[in-house]
């Protein structure tokens, strides 16, 4: 972890020199708004140059050795070293950084349904490069698609699920909680797509189903700022900060005989507490 953090400190650092606007107290919110996008128009070369073919080819590396040893040695393993590695080098090379609190909150051996808002694709390098514990994605079978990356999580064990036919999707849902044992976690954004403001769209179901069925804790997640370094539905990439909060486990019992809208409310209102009022 201290190589790791001198890697931060050094991009942080790279990172205040060359784009100083991050921390200018601008007069005018028209004059900071010119001033990131003039930034985003400089940073646009390192993006193309840079950033996406590194992107391409680490993806391509960690995609191929983490099919390899989850075929040789253990898909958990395959999933929490080279996924991680994945995701911190992408991270890095952006440059995005990262800030973790609640870790605490996690006992390495108990298996969670893990809930998160969603607002950005790098809301998966901030899981799967900090969190720290194994678990599965729940998945868009058009994911499988992706070079390198599709058959990787395949082999991984992630979960594919076709949201346009129903009957197939709980056959997957239901193969898939055989692996959620063992400090082997779950992944869902219950939104079903991502925030295009960072405001938390409505939830569905499936999550709060599978942790009753289960019989599972929630373990709400809230994440912040990525929306700011990959908006939604853009290729809008830029430098930035994001943060990760882990709330403590909400334990199910007391929601066996309650609606379900009452779970799904109560994680939804944990995972807002933490985002800053006008956020969105």
């Amino acid at each position: 972890m201290a190589g790791t953090n001198q890697i931060e400190n050094l991009l942080q650092n790279w990172l205040k020199k060359y784009f100083v606007f991050f921390s200018t107290d601008f007069k005018t919110p028209q004059l900071k708004t010119h001033a990131l996008r003039v930034a985003r128009i400089l940073y646009k070369p390192y993006q193309i140059l840079i950033f996406m073919p590194f992107l391409a080819v680490n993806t391509f590396i960690m995609g191929t050795l983490a099919y390899i040893s989850a075929l040789w040695i253990s898909p958990r393993f395959a999933s929490t070293v080279f996924g991680m590695l994945w995701a911190r080098l992408n991270s890095f090379t952006t440059p995005m950084f990262v800030k973790i609190q609640g870790r605490e909150f996690i006992e390495k051996r108990q298996s969670y349904v893990i809930v998160s808002n969603h607002q950005s694709f790098y809301d998966i390098f901030i899981l799967y490069g900090w969190i720290e514990i194994d678990f599965k994605w729940v998945m868009k079978t058009s994911l499988r698609k992706v070079p390198f990356l599709g058959s990787a999580c395949e082999k991984i064990e992630h979960i594919y699920i076709d949201r346009s036919n129903p009957a197939a999707a709980i056959e997957s849902i239901n193969r898939a909680k055989e692996k959620i044992v063992n400090g082997t976690s779950v992944v869902f954004f219950p939104e079903g797509t991502r925030s295009a403001t960072g405001k938390i769209g409505s939830f569905k179901k499936g999550a709060f189903i599978f942790a009753l069925d289960m019989d599972l804790p929630i373990l709400p997640i809230t994440i912040i700022g990525t929306k700011n370094i990959l908006p939604a539905k853009t290729l809008d990439l830029f430098p930035g900060k994001a943060e990760m909060i882990i709330h403590p486990p909400v334990r199910i019992e007391n929601y066996k005989n309650k609606d379900i809208q009452c779970l799904m409310d109560d994680i939804q209102k944990v995972i807002q507490s933490a985002i800053p009022s006008g956020y969105a």
